[in-house]
């Protein structure tokens, strides 16, 4: 399960801002989650619940989690399409010569803090 070690390491991030900017308490953090980045938002509430308690700072802070959508550039006709409906091939022109342009991210987006 990858997204303990994701929570930890968005838990560590937010301490280490909160220190630089004299935070006492934080209530919530807004991760952005590309659609095809791999980690599973359920999983990611379920272990931020359990993680947050055993921080000072985040104890009882909520976790907001926002897609971002997947897009696949074609290297054949240079279009950009949505991944998750068409995968690795172009629908316009057919072409395999494609590469993703974004969602595959995880990203801390906001920290709510006081």
């Amino acid at each position: 399960m990858h997204e303990l070690g994701i929570v930890f390491h968005v838990i560590k991030t937010v301490e280490r801002v909160g220190a630089e900017n004299d935070l006492t308490r934080v209530a919530g953090v807004t991760l952005e989650l590309g659609e095809v980045c791999g980690a599973i938002p359920k999983e990611l509430v379920s272990c931020w619940d359990w993680a947050v308690q055993k921080s000072d700072l985040l104890r009882g802070a909520q976790l907001h989690i926002e897609t971002l959508p997947a897009v696949t550039q074609c290297g054949g006709c240079g279009r950009e399409y949505p991944t998750v409906a068409h995968g690795r091939t172009c629908p316009c022109c057919g072409s395999e010569d494609t590469w993703l342009l974004r969602g595959s991210e995880i990203s801390i987006k906001e920290i709510e803090g006081a």
